[in-house]
């Protein structure tokens, strides 16, 4: 089939025609904000504690508790943890961190997460599944680990100071609207931080862990592909479920829809992990046998408007009682993939709240039929 859109933006192997381009809503936020200077060793206390806590999957577990979400992954390499300590050890000065403080009293790092892991590695002796000693340094360090530095080296290294800054949100107060904000424009490591890696990070909780969960169902991977890097299937499936139970009510653009959204059900107070994943499972399973692998990439790449919308009309149809001929799916997904109006609503302004409500709404009618 030829792709009908040849101009569509495609990010990580995803057509998404609007969401990296959207600019949130202008708004008039009320920040509280404050500088603190923080011991490297408080610092290591604090994290081991889980009181200042690093928003990446399973990359500091503290005890009885569970990973509290997946931001970047560590990227730094042997040399550059190594440098990181020295400079330390020298009494050299070194960036600060971003930290926002949330309802519960607890840090969440905003900036800061490669130093901040380093030191926690450092610290606990291990980096990367290997002791800790330090290699790329001053001859006086080489070999040596937190535990077999000398008392005055370590001494300094833990009463070294690094300065942070602490911001809270005081309004609007349904969202962390004006934290995601700094999140997006905050360039560690020459890398833009993606939409739902600031969303994991932001609003982390039961409902991130639960997203991450379910980006493991193997239907899912199948017509997905191999897992995305930057997050785009765990934001897909996130978009999914914020359609299913909002499309009537949906207002551009998508990024604060799906903030608010995740924001909402962070602790899944409105949805509870039963219905989304019974949903989600029974969903992808009956597009998988009923439409086949490739039911959300018509064109080649996986199209994001075409999955949320035959998505959200297959679970529309399945909450109606069972699918009775499963191999009706297909019939009905090629009328509506030949349907011009679903194609204008799947290739063009893809966000705008029209196009949005006719693609749910054509999806919602193709697959009614179904017996």
């Amino acid at each position: 089939m030829t792709d009908p859109v040849p101009n569509q933006a495609v990010e990580d192997g995803v057509e998404d025609l609007d969401e990296l381009s959207e600019v949130l809503p202008t708004t008039t936020f009320s920040i509280t904000s404050y500088g603190a200077d923080y011991p490297v060793d408080g610092l290591v206390k604090r994290m081991t504690e889980g009181d200042v806590v690093v928003p990446i999957f399973n990359a500091i577990p503290v005890e009885g508790q569970t990973a509290v979400g997946f931001q970047r992954e560590f990227v730094w390499k042997k040399p550059q943890a190594d440098r990181f300590i020295e400079s330390l050890l020298l009494g050299l000065p070194v960036p600060g961190i971003f930290l926002v403080k949330e309802l519960n009293g607890k840090l969440l790092v905003l900036d800061g997460h490669q130093r901040l892991s380093t030191l926690y590695s450092f610290y606990q002796g291990i980096f990367a599944g290997s002791e800790f000693k330090l290699e790329n340094v001053q001859e006086r360090w080489v070999g040596k680990t937190y535990r077999t530095l000398a008392p005055d080296d370590r001494r300094r290294l833990d009463n070294s100071i690094i300065h942070a800054t602490i911001v809270r949100q005081d309004e609007p107060s349904e969202d962390q609207s004006s934290i995601y904000l700094i999140f997006e424009r905050l360039n560690s490591g020459g890398t833009i931080l993606q939409p739902q890696e600031i969303r994991v990070a932001l609003y982390h909780g039961p409902f991130a862990a639960l997203l991450s969960r379910l980006n493991e169902n193997s239907d899912w991977r199948a017509m997905y592909g191999r897992k995305n890097a930057r997050l785009k299937d765990i934001e897909l499936i996130l978009r999914f479920f914020a359609l299913y139970y909002y499309g009537r009510n949906y207002r551009r653009p998508m990024k604060a829809f799906l903030n608010r959204y995740m924001a909402a059900n962070h602790d899944l107070a409105l949805q509870g992990e039963d219905a989304l994943r019974s949903i989600f499972t029974q969903t992808v399973s009956a597009i998988r046998k009923g439409i086949g692998s490739d039911a959300f990439r018509p064109w080649g790449q996986v199209n994001a408007a075409v999955l949320d919308s035959v998505m959200v009309g297959v679970a529309q149809r399945i909450a109606g009682g069972p699918i009775g001929d499963i191999a009706m799916l297909e019939a009905s997904y090629a009328g509506l993939i030949a349907n011009d109006d679903f194609l204008d609503a799947v290739r063009r302004s893809t966000a705008d709240e029209e196009s949005v409500r006719t693609r749910l709404r054509l999806a919602r009618e193709a697959f009614a039929v179904v017996a």
